[in-house]
């Protein structure tokens, strides 16, 4: 697994960070409150698509949107493997449930989460949702992420609308959301209808969302607020990894108890299986309810 850290560049990792002017600094602040402050929309934008670009270091394929910051990573000797930490995690909902029949990915990227659950969860019928044609182009030409068949449909379509179809509604078992723009500050969709649509699209018997999260911008606390009155407070966020990416965890259908210790034996079967550092996730489960090991996770 790389060390890449959070969503920044190869190029800041491989040469250093320059240390920036108290100027700056106080600019960047300003910049990050008036997102905070800026109005939100529950309709969806009108698309600005940033041009599609890649970069190459220690044998790892990254996927950028015109910008250093990193929206994908593949591991050219092992193109199925989910090569960034905060990607591994947003597998998490396995810990919880089943392969469902339907698996469903909002913004394609370099489409690791996509092509891992097309090769080892045979199960389920896997589909990707990305507005940017260009971006699915690149998945296939750069990150060797396969043609349609009767298991795998990517969709050129907004995430807006897709999770406002009706026909969408009570069919998903795992829904994997990770939709940033070139600036990568924060889900482009994060408002209470949206979180609200996505949790519709969940099945009725048990459904789990899984969203990247960017934890240390303004953005986290307005997110995790719209998911937990989306979610009636049934939200969790794992620790953050990398330096800033939080993966949080948002669940459907009957309350949930389940003892950490049985979590930690479908961990270990995940980790067989999958190759998954799932026992780092039920760890951060842990640390993030802040209740003892021995004890139950209720949500």
């Amino acid at each position: 697994m790389t060390n890449l850290i959070k969503r920044a560049s190869a190029e800041a990792r491989a040469f250093g960070r320059k240390k920036e002017s108290g100027k700056q600094a106080r600019r960047n602040k300003q910049d990050d409150d008036d997102l905070a402050n800026a109005p939100r929309i529950d309709a969806p934008r009108k698309p600005r698509f940033a041009p599609v670009t890649f970069s190459e270091e220690g044998g790892v394929r990254f996927l950028h949107f015109g910008t250093e910051w990193v929206q994908g990573a593949m591991r050219l000797r092992k193109p199925d493997h989910i090569e960034l930490e905060y990607a591994q995690q947003m597998m998490a909902w396995l810990l919880f449930i089943e392969t469902p029949e339907r698996i469903v990915q909002l913004g394609l990227g370099a489409a690791a989460l996509t092509k891992f659950c097309y090769r080892f969860l045979k199960r389920a019928k896997v589909e990707a949702v990305e507005l940017n044609p260009a971006v699915v182009i690149a998945a296939r030409a750069m990150f060797e992420l396969p043609y349609d068949d009767a298991r795998l449909t990517v969709t050129e379509r907004d995430a807006w609308e897709f999770v406002n179809d009706r026909a969408n509604h009570g069919t998903i078992g795992a829904l994997q959301i990770d939709i940033y723009d070139a600036t990568a500050r924060g889900p482009v969709l994060d408002s209470v209808s949206f979180y609200r649509a996505c949790k519709a699209c969940l099945t009725p018997e048990a459904g789990v969302v899984t969203i990247n999260l960017f934890g240390d911008h303004p953005s986290f606390v307005r997110n995790m607020r719209h998911l937990n009155e989306a979610f009636d407070r049934r939200v969790i966020a794992l620790p953050e990894v990398h330096d800033g990416n939080r993966v949080a965890l948002a669940f459907a259908g009957p309350a949930l108890d389940v003892p950490f210790a049985a979590l930690q034996e479908r961990a270990k079967l995940l980790e067989a299986q999958l190759g998954l550092p799932a026992r780092k996730w039920v760890k951060g489960l842990i640390e993030s309810a802040g209740v003892p090991a021995k004890g139950s996770f209720t949500i």
